[in-house]
Formats: structure tokens, C-alpha cells, sequence
């Protein structure tokens, strides 16, 4: 083993290796190649969907900063799935699966092929945070490049904007004509969905981490500053490699204190409380929901972004990206600026003689005028969710709903009931057995809240579900609630007609159902059979925890 090449020493160097140098020349390893330090470059690569499609030419870029840094690039792919096409469907179960699957699978590459260091590029909802694992896991240095942002579609258009068009055509808000119109304009190329959604979110949650270089989380898809952010990854972890600086040098409890705080600056997804919940529990970092809670009574949002908002991650980019918000939220004590990051430097290093947004731009509002004072990402306990759950609240719609529980086993029953017109103003919609074990795999409700707001009801009715939502839901909304329905959680006892209260201020949800009457409930309840008895989801349901704890599988108590 040699200081520079701590793992790839082990693969080629002695007599005893001249096997693996054997298969490795067919690959493109010359002789001077195996006293090189060894870089992985794990690709997400694909055509199954636009967030992805571009991604090898990333790759291409990273391999080639790697290689001119003067180490050794070698490429390899890993899958992904699309959350935006399966949405709605059965096939929604794998989404949260395939994190697993993806961290799982760099790990083994990584791992059995002793590279020394590696770039992972991601640019769908759930290969970014498994990049992010994976990362921490192997403890290699490593750096992490985002796929960038789409560019809007027509009439500023995004994918959640044809969710909606479905509920409106279902209202007789818009017609056939307009809905296929709305379709075939909504994503013009590559790049991943336009809003403050979970992959945008994400993105910005990893670089404030320290994962990635400045601005990867703003750039456009398609464009030079996007593939020189991927040739620079590979000649950062060359650089890493020299000083080696590891995810353990970079990800402490402040660096995710730095995530949160810019996540809530932003208005971003509640996947990133999922998310940064498992990149913590893989790095060892004890983070837990209620630091979500104490972070954001003390940061306000500041983004107009979608879905709630007005404008797209392209917009924000053409004024500077999330660096001069960042600056901001240093300058006002927010962040740690003593955080390292993969430049070898500090947070704050990183950000010094960053320049603030132009005067006359509306993306980001001064401290002085918040959207909100603090944070949209509630944490709410309380007799129907002991174990917590996580709500999108932005003031929007309110702080606090009372309704009457409209029960559904499952989304299609929900949706359904939807599309047909039979949910009310004033109801509770409640979508139970969507867990990470009763789903499996915590489906996201995309549809269905898309579904309501196409309607016109984002106001007036609220959606409660042990299930997730995607980063593109907003009203009044209420996931991860757990214990999850599956393991009989106070969720699978509702009935319907029982009356709810979502209270954002005291951050509590609560059943009025008096205790000896859900007991009687409680004794009543059969737990439904599961989805699947074989096969990976079989095999997920098994080993997944609570999604109070990131709907982790390697082993980590609930």
C-alpha cells in the first residue's frame, strides 16, 4: 500500500497482481497508469428519463479533469429510475428503493476495484442522496457533480405543470386539446425538473454540505459551466487524493446544520428531510428530526421558488445561483463558515468575495421581508404521529387545518376519488399503507396533490399520508407520518368522519378520537397483506427502517 494510491496499490501493484494488470489493459491502462492514484468516475447514466440523459458527457468531462490532474480515470455506471414517469403507478414503489440500490451498487464498485477516490454524478430526485451515501460509506476522497437544472418549457412550464393540467381537465377547468398541448411543451430537453423540487433541493443541500464544488447546484444542464464543473470535480479529487481529505473531514453535525439552513432558505423538498436524515446515519452523524425543528425556528425562507413559488432554478441561476444567498445567510451568523469543503477550503474561504444579487431582482427577498420567518418544513408529533411527521407548510394556505378524514388504502383509491370529484372542501384526505414497509418504498404523492390543486382546492382540503410527497407538492400536505399504518400506527385507526387538526404553530397533529376509543380500534386492526412476498421490494420491506430515521436498510436500529 502506498500513501498516494491507498487502495489501487492493493489491485495492481507486485507479481502477485499481474492478473488484474492483465484485464486491466484491455480497458485503456498503460504501464505508467498503474503508479497513478485511481479515480473512479460513477456515472448515472441513462435514457429513461431527460434528468439523466446527458450525464456521459459529464462523465466524459470528469474522466478527462481526472486524467490531467494526473491520475487515472476509470468509468462506470450505476442505474436510476424516474420518478416523474412512474409517478401514480406501481412502479413508484422502486423510486425510494433505488436509493438504496445505487448507494449499494457504488459502494460495491468502489469497493472491489480499489480506487482510490471518485466523482458521482447525479441528476435524478434519488441517485443524488445515494451518491451522497455512498460518498460517506466509503469514507474515500470523493466529490459529487449535479446533473444541473432543465430549462422551462413553454409559458414557463415545468413537469408539474401537466400534473396539474390533469386535474384541471378533470374539473372542466381546461379541455382535452389544451391538457396534450400542456404535455407536448412542458420538458423542451435535459436537465432535471425546474421548481425547488427534490433534485434542485437536493443539489443545494450537497454543495452546502461541502460534497460539491461552489455553483454545481446552479448551472444549467446544458451548458459550459456545467461541463467544467465536471472536468473540475475530477481534478478536485486528485487534489483530494493528494491532501486526503475524506467525507469524514467534511460532513460534522455543522455541515448539516449548514444543509438544513439552506434547504429552508430555499423552500425546499421534504425528501430533503428523508435525504439528509440517511446521508447523516451513513456518515455516523447523529441528526434527528427535531433538529429540523430547532434549525428552522430560527431561519426564515427567502426564495419565491416553485412549486409554491413563482419562479424556476433557471431563473435563479441568471442572478447569481445559491452563492450569494449563502453569503447572506453567513454574513447573518446562519452558516458555519468553519466548515471544510471539497476545495480543500472553508465554507466561508469558499464564499468570500462572493457578490450579492442584483438590486432590482425578486427571487430572493431581503431578511427584513420574508416569505415566511421561519421554517416551511414543520415537524409535527402529537396522538396521531408519536413518531413525527413532516408537513410543507409555507403560510400559503395557512397555518392550521381542521377537517373530516376521507380514508383511502392506497393512492389510486385516493386519486380516484379525486379525479371523480367526491373529495370536498373541508375533508382530510388520508392515504394510508404507503409506508416504506406497507408501500413498500413511501410512495410520493404527487398526483394526488396535484390532482387537488388543479382542482382549485389547494386551500380547502388537506392530504395526510404515511407515504412522501415530491418536491413539486404544495398545499396543505402532511407525510412521513409515523408509526406508518403497516406497523399499526395511529394512522391506520382513522376512520372516516373522525375529525383532524393540523396546527403548524404548535407543530402538533392530532385525532379527536378519545384513547379508549382507538384502543377498541386498535384491537379491531388486522395488518394488511404485504405488496410483495419476493423480489427486491420484498426484500426492502424486510430491512427498511422508519422514515423518522431516513428510510434507511444497512442496519441501523429505528
Amino acid at each position: 500500500m502506498t500513501k498516494k494510491r491507498p487502495f489501487s496499490s492493493r489491485i495492481v501493484d507486485g507479481v502477485e497482481q499481474a492478473p488484474s494488470r492483465a484485464m486491466l489493459y484491455p480497458v485503456g491502462f498503460t504501464e505508467a497508469d498503474f503508479r497513478k492514484a485511481q479515480v473512479g468516475v460513477a456515472s448515472t447514466w441513462s435514457m429513461v428519463t431527460p434528468c439523466n440523459m446527458h450525464i456521459n458527457t459529464l462523465a466524459d468531462a470528469a474522466v478527462m479533469g481526472a486524467d490531467e490532474a494526473g491520475a487515472k480515470a476509470v468509468l462506470f455506471n450505476t442505474i436510476t429510475v424516474s420518478d416523474g414517469i412512474s409517478m401514480g403507478t406501481p412502479g413508484m414503489r422502486y423510486s425510494l428503493v433505488s436509493r438504496e440500490v445505487i448507494a449499494d451498487s457504488i459502494e460495491a464498485v468502489v469497493g472491489a476495484q480499489g480506487f482510490d477516490g471518485f466523482v458521482a454524478i447525479g441528476g435524478c430526485d434519488k441517485n443524488m442522496p445515494a451518491c451522497a451515501m455512498a460518498m460517506a460509506r466509503l469514507n474515500r476522497p470523493s466529490v459529487f457533480v449535479y446533473g444541473g437544472t432543465i430549462q422551462p418549457g413553454k409559458e414557463r412550464r415545468d413537469v408539474i405543470s401537466v400534473f396539474e393540467a390533469v386535474g384541471g381537465f378533470a374539473a372542466g377547468r381546461i379541455s382535452a386539446a389544451q391538457l396534450k398541448e400542456v404535455e407536448e411543451t412542458a420538458i423542451p430537453g435535459p436537465g432535471s425538473c425546474g421548481g425547488m423540487y427534490t433534485a434542485n433541493t437536493m443539489a443545494s443541500a450537497i454543495e452546502a454540505l461541502g460534497l460539491s464544488l461552489p455553483n454545481s447546484s446552479a448551472q444549467d444542464a446544458i451548458s459550459d459551466a456545467k461541463r467544467s464543473d465536471a472536468y473540475n470535480a475530477g481534478a478536485a479529487v486528485a487534489n483530494l487524493i493528494e491532501l486526503n481529505i475524506r467525507p469524514s473531514d467534511i460532513l460534522t453535525i455543522k455541515a448539516f446544520e449548514n444543509a438544513i439552513t439552506v434547504v429552508i432558505a430555499l423552500e425546499g423538498s421534504t425528501n430533503a428531510v428523508l435525504h439528509l436524515l440517511a446521508i447523516a446515519a451513513a456518515a455516523g452523524i447523529p441528526l434527528s428530526l427535531d433538529d429540523f425543528t430547532r434549525i428552522g425556528k430560527r431561519v426564515p425562507v427567502l426564495a419565491d421558488m416553485r412549486p409554491a413559488g413563482k419562479y424556476a432554478m433557471s431563473e435563479l441561476i441568471t442572478i447569481g445561483g445559491i452563492r450569494p444567498l449563502m453569503k447572506r445567510l453567513l454574513d447573518a451568523g446562519l452558516l458555519h463558515g468553519d466548515c471544510l469543503t471539497v476545495t480543500g477550503k472553508t465554507l466561508a474561504e469558499n464564499l468570500a468575495g462572493v457578490a450579492d444579487y442584483p438590486t432590482d431582482q425578486a427571487i430572493v427577498r431581503p431578511f427584513s421581508n420574508p416569505i415566511k420567518k421561519d421554517s416551511h418544513l414543520v415537524v409535527l408529533y402529537g396522538n396521531l404521529a408519536p413518531g413525527g411527521a413532516v408537513a410543507k407548510i409555507t403560510g400559503n394556505e395557512g397555518l392550521s387545518f381542521t377537517g373530516t378524514a376521507r380514508c383511502f388504502h392506497g393512492e389510486e383509491a385516493g386519486m380516484k376519488a379525486i379525479m371523480d370529484g367526491k373529495v370536498r372542501k373541508g375533508d382530510v384526505v388520508v392515504i394510508r399503507y404507503e409506508g416504506p414497509r406497507g408501500g413498500p418504498g413511501m410512495r410520493e404523492m404527487l398526483s394526488p396533490t396535484s390532482a387537488i390543486n388543479g382542482r382549485g382546492m389547494s386551500k380547502d382540503v388537506a392530504l395526510m399520508t404515511d407515504g412522501r410527497f415530491s418536491g413539486g407538492s404544495h398545499g396543505f400536505v402532511v407525510g412521513h407520518v409515523t408509526p406508518e399504518a403497516f406497523e399499526g400506527g395511529p394512522i391506520a385507526l382513522i376512520e372516516d368522519g373522525d375529525k383532524i387538526t393540523v396546527d403548524a404553530e404548535s407543530r402538533v397533529v392530532t385525532l379527536h378520537v378519545d384513547e379508549a376509543n382507538l384502543a377498541r380500534r386498535r384491537a379491531k386492526w388486522k395488518r394488511p397483506e404485504p405488496y410483495a412476498t419476493k423480489g427486491l421490494l420484498a426484500k426492502y420491506a424486510r430491512l427498511v427502517s422508519s422514515a423518522s430515521v431516513g428510510a434507511i436498510t444497512d442496519g441501523f436500529d429505528d
